[in-house]
């Protein structure tokens, strides 16, 4: 079997991981080893957060929805019902962004879910 030496793709390889470690502190910027385990800690890290900013998203619509609610005398969960009976099909995103931007137009959504919770 031939004997292989890996120039290239070694030298490939190795600058594509010290491209990505870029930025960061001390040997981890520049000794490959470390840097491996850096960046690959470090695309874990954003993987993993990629799903965490989702979840903290809805979180935060979910808190502005209530507290915008709660002002027209709903709690979150019976504004949401209430809207689900009307069919109104608004997503919680945009609930939020008209609760902050614009709020008459809320308190008319807060209104037509009264009305189908009273019905």
């Amino acid at each position: 079997m031939p004997r292989v030496k890996r120039g290239t793709k070694r030298r490939q390889k190795r600058s594509k991981i010290l491209k990505l470690a870029e930025g960061y502190y001390g040997a981890k910027r520049n000794c490959y080893r470390v840097a491996r385990e850096a960046v690959e800690k470090g695309l874990q890290y954003a993987y993993r957060d990629r799903r965490n900013r989702k979840r903290e998203f809805r979180r935060l619509w979910v808190v502005r929805i209530n507290a915008a609610a709660r002002e027209h005398d709903l709690s979150y969960s019976q504004l949401m019902n209430g809207l689900k009976q009307a069919g109104v099909a608004v997503d919680r995103k945009v609930l939020a962004q008209l609760a902050v931007e614009d709020p008459p137009s809320f308190s008319e959504l807060a209104k037509v879910a009264q009305q189908s919770l009273s019905a």
